[in-house]
C-alpha cells in the first residue's frame, strides 16, 4: 500500500509540474501531454533501467496513466488567470515528486541488496530523472544542475534508506515530508552547494569595481 501511494503521489506531482512548465513555455496541447507524461514516468523508466526491472512494467500501469492523463488535461483546460497563480507552485510539485520517487528508487535498490552507493544513486536518478527530462525537453537548464540544493535531498533520503533507518509507513511519509520541506527551504533561503571559483570572472568583477571607484 505504501508503495502504491508513493507511486500515485510522485506521478501526480510530476505530471502537474510537467504540464505547468509546458503551459509556461506556451506548448500546444500535444506538447503539454508529452511533457506531462515524460515528467511523470521518466523517473520510473530510469529506475527500471538502473535496477534491471523489465521496461515493459512502465506500460502496465493503466491506473497511473489514466490519472496522469486526467491531471494534465485539467491543467491544460484551466483558465489562464488561474494558471498564472498555479505556475508558482511548480517547485512544490517538483519537490513532492522528487521525494516520492527518490524513496521508491532507494527501496528498489535495497530490495535487490545493492550496496549503499547504488542505493543513493538510484534515489537521485529516480527522483530527479523525470524533472531532468522535463527541463531538457523544455529547453531549460535542469534543476539538478542549478542553484538551490536539489538532488542532495534525494541523496540523503537514499542514505537514510540504505542505512535501514526507515522501517514503517509513518517513517516513510515522514522522510517524504522532510525531503519536500528541506527542498522548499533551500529555494526560499537560496541555499547552494559550493561551486568552483571562476578566477577570470572574479578578476573582471574586481576590475569593474576599480573603474567605478576611479570614475
Amino acid at each position: 500500500m505504501t508503495w502504491e501511494i508513493l507511486n500515485i503521489i510522485g506521478t501526480l506531482a510530476f505530471a502537474i509540474s510537467g504540464a505547468l512548465v509546458a503551459t509556461e513555455e506556451e506548448f500546444d496541447i500535444f506538447g503539454v501531454f508529452i511533457l506531462g507524461f515524460t515528467t511523470a514516468f521518466g523517473g520510473g523508466l530510469i529506475r527500471n533501467l538502473l535496477i534491471g526491472l523489465p521496461i515493459e512494467k512502465i506500460w502496465q500501469q493503466d491506473l497511473l496513466f489514466i490519472i496522469a492523463f486526467l491531471v494534465i488535461l485539467l491543467v491544460f483546460l484551466f483558465p489562464n488567470r488561474w494558471m498564472n497563480h498555479w505556475k508558482r507552485w511548480v517547485i512544490l510539485f517538483d519537490a513532492i515528486g522528487l521525494g516520492a520517487f527518490a524513496i521508491q528508487g532507494a527501496n528498489y535498490a535495497v530490495s535487490i541488496d545493492a550496496p549503499l552507493i547504488a542505493v543513493v544513486v538510484a534515489a537521485i536518478l529516480t527522483g530527479a530523472g523525470g524533472g531532468m527530462l522535463r527541463d531538457v525537453f523544455a529547453g531549460r537548464k535542469p534543476m539538478i544542475f542549478r542553484s538551490d540544493i536539489y538532488a542532495l535531498w534525494a541523496a540523503l533520503a537514499g542514505v537514510a534508506i540504505g542505512f535501514d533507518l526507515v522501517h514503517t509507513t509513518f517513517s516513510t511519509f515522514l522522510l517524504l515530508a522532510l525531503v519536500v520541506v528541506f527542498r522548499m527551504l533551500s529555494v526560499y533561503f537560496h541555499w547552494n552547494l559550493p561551486r568552483s571559483i571562476n578566477w577570470d570572472r572574479q578578476k573582471k568583477l574586481r576590475g569593474k569595481g576599480r573603474e567605478t571607484i576611479g570614475g
